[in-house]
């Protein structure tokens, strides 16, 4: 695919080889703000790729190079991504400035860089997340918009749709059981919540994550019949 190299020096030695792909979204008013601050060494941010609106893409950092868009992370047990992931800004204002639903030029794009990228490493389909879902108390994108499911049915990521599982929503403040196993799969899809049967805080924060990547239609914390049902699914194709 054709790329416009325009290098950061925002990034340090890899000591292991990438096996994640981290999907973001610039969050700034402009493409060119994004693609400015990627590249100032004052920022000390960075990442791979940025793909804009038109579907240009630029690289910014070598994919053998460890670029710095993470941060505090976890994902399938592993902590610091920026260590063994691809980062992907994707141009969008974001919450902050308008959030609006990402053009088809640029889904074209992302779509053929994953592509691109994967033909190089191997990357499994469950390790092609959001930054919400690696950081979900601090991140909410790509967010609700960016079509996943889209992605999916191009070979690149998982996506499922199942029919309401039986039983009421879970929600904040509850215990047990059905609480103990909810936090028990979201663990095992790749988040970072070890099982404790009590729905707390930190619970929403992660069923909401898993809503805005997985069940964008309701985004509110409550494990309610089809998040659970999703999340099941979801758990058998990455078995």
């Amino acid at each position: 695919m054709t790329l416009i190299e325009a290098p950061s020096p925002n990034f340090n030695a890899r000591l292991a080889p990438p096996d994640t792909i981290v999907l973001h979204y610039t969050g700034m008013e402009t493409g060119q703000a994004a693609l400015d601050r990627l590249r100032d060494p004052e920022a000390k941010v960075s990442s791979h790729y940025l793909v804009e609106e038109d579907g240009r893409v630029f690289r910014l950092v070598p994919e053998e190079r460890r670029a710095w868009h993470a941060g505090v992370s976890f994902w399938k047990g592993q902590r610091n991504l920026n260590d063994t992931s691809i980062g992907v800004e994707i141009v969008n204002p974001g919450h902050e400035f308008g959030y609006r639903p990402f053009p088809e030029p640029q889904v074209e794009a992302v779509i053929a860089l994953l592509a691109d990228i994967r033909s190089r490493w191997m990357i499994e389909d469950g390790r092609i997340v959001g930054h919400s879902d690696i950081a979900p108390d601090r991140k909410i994108d790509p967010g609700e918009l960016f079509p996943w499911k889209r992605l999916a049915q191009a070979g690149h990521g998982l996506w499922a749709e199942a029919a309401p599982a039986p039983g009421a929503p879970i929600g904040e403040g509850e215990e047990g059981a059905a609480v103990f196993a909810l936090q028990a799969g979201l663990t095992r899809l790749g988040y970072d919540l070890p099982p404790s049967g009590r729905f707390d805080a930190d619970t929403t924060t992660v069923v909401s994550a898993f809503q805005r990547h997985w069940r964008p239609e309701r985004i509110d914390g409550i494990a309610d019949g089809e998040t659970r049902a999703r999340l099941i699914a979801l758990l058998r194709l990455s078995a």
